[in-house]
């Protein structure tokens, strides 16, 4: 049986490899850039299986278009840009990439980390433009990272293998989750506590949630104001987890020291975006999971659930 796949955007090629030596007829949107909206809405109605990735929402309108759409397979561990209830009513099945790209988003979360304490960006900058005129006592001082609080939110896979680092580093582990985790207190010291708690106690706050109802803008106005004034606060999770006004106000007025962020909100953010002013902020383009080994393995990942979906047997990641 050979069903109709459509790719929403490029991926690496062992993955489109692997669905041809299946029998699928693969079409990929050519582009290195997102598909616009109205292209994938004219062209889902003539495929069985779509691999989007976390920019495409398949949502009502969409899911309308697909008159044959069997499966949803997200080039994501998170899922929120599918509507996963409306998939489950019309009988299509979702599956996304779970686990695979831990250890990239663990590496990434460090790296800002250590970026923020140690203001390196705004050194680079420094130097860069040939303001650095020689080395001096008062100099871009930073934070220690040893010795520090580390307050994890979300002790999941991700800010689990975060805290397995932060212990190497001999900092002091707190975090909050839906419930305690009892393997990571043992092994690494790490103590429990409140989300408001965490906050008022942490000298870096990362971000580890996936972005629901309960989640979006987590990180407001009241939460920024409970964390110390000398805290970094730094977000590889999703963008809306952090209301970005509140953010911006915060690291303006010094309510916080500085914040590192791989996603945003809006995403991609625009260049003349207000927070993007600040010199207390670190932004990468999204980057967690880039690495090779990670996106290669995504895409296997993405299309052996298609392939299973297809051959009619179960998917081995499967949301719905």
């Amino acid at each position: 049986m050979s069903w109709n796949v459509f790719i929403s955007r490029r991926i690496p090629e062992a993955g489109i490899e692997y669905l041809k030596n299946a029998g699928m007829k693969v079409d990929v949107y050519p582009h290195d850039q997102a598909i616009p909206r109205k292209d994938l809405l004219n062209r889902i109605h003539k495929y069985d299986a779509l691999l989007a990735v976390l920019t495409e929402q398949v949502d009502q309108e969409l899911l309308a278009a697909a008159k044959q759409l069997k499966i949803v397979a997200n080039y994501a561990v998170g899922y929120n840009n599918i509507d996963v209830a409306a998939c489950s009513q019309k009988g299509i099945a979702v599956s996304n990439t779970p686990g695979v790209l831990t250890e990239a988003t663990a590496d990434l979360t460090f790296a800002l980390i250590l970026g923020v304490a140690k203001r390196i960006l705004e050194g680079d900058e420094m130097t860069r433009s040939g303001k650095f005129s020689g080395w001096g006592p008062l100099l871009l001082l930073g934070s220690d990272v040893s010795g520090k609080t580390l307050g994890v939110i979300g002790a999941g896979r991700i800010g689990s293998a975060l805290i397995q680092r932060a212990a190497g580093f001999d900092m002091k582990i707190v975090y909050t989750d839906t419930r305690r985790k009892y393997d990571i207190e043992e092994k690494f010291g790490a103590k429990f506590m409140s989300l408001d708690e965490l906050l008022e106690k942490s000298d870096f706050v990362t971000i580890h949630v996936p972005l629901n109802e309960e989640t979006h803008h987590l990180i407001d106005e009241k939460r920024l104001r409970q964390m110390k004034k000398s805290a970094y606060l730094i977000n590889t999770a999703r963008g809306p987890i952090v209301d970005p006004d509140a953010l911006y106000a915060a690291l303006k007025t010094g309510q916080i020291a500085s914040a590192a962020l791989d996603v945003t909100d809006p995403e991609p953010i625009p260049a003349n975006h207000k927070l993007l002013s600040l010199p207390n902020l670190i932004v990468a383009p999204h980057i967690a999971s880039a690495t090779v080994t990670s996106r290669t393995q995504m895409a296997m990942m993405a299309v052996q659930n298609l392939v299973a979906g297809v051959q009619g047997r179960e998917l081995p990641f499967q949301v719905v």
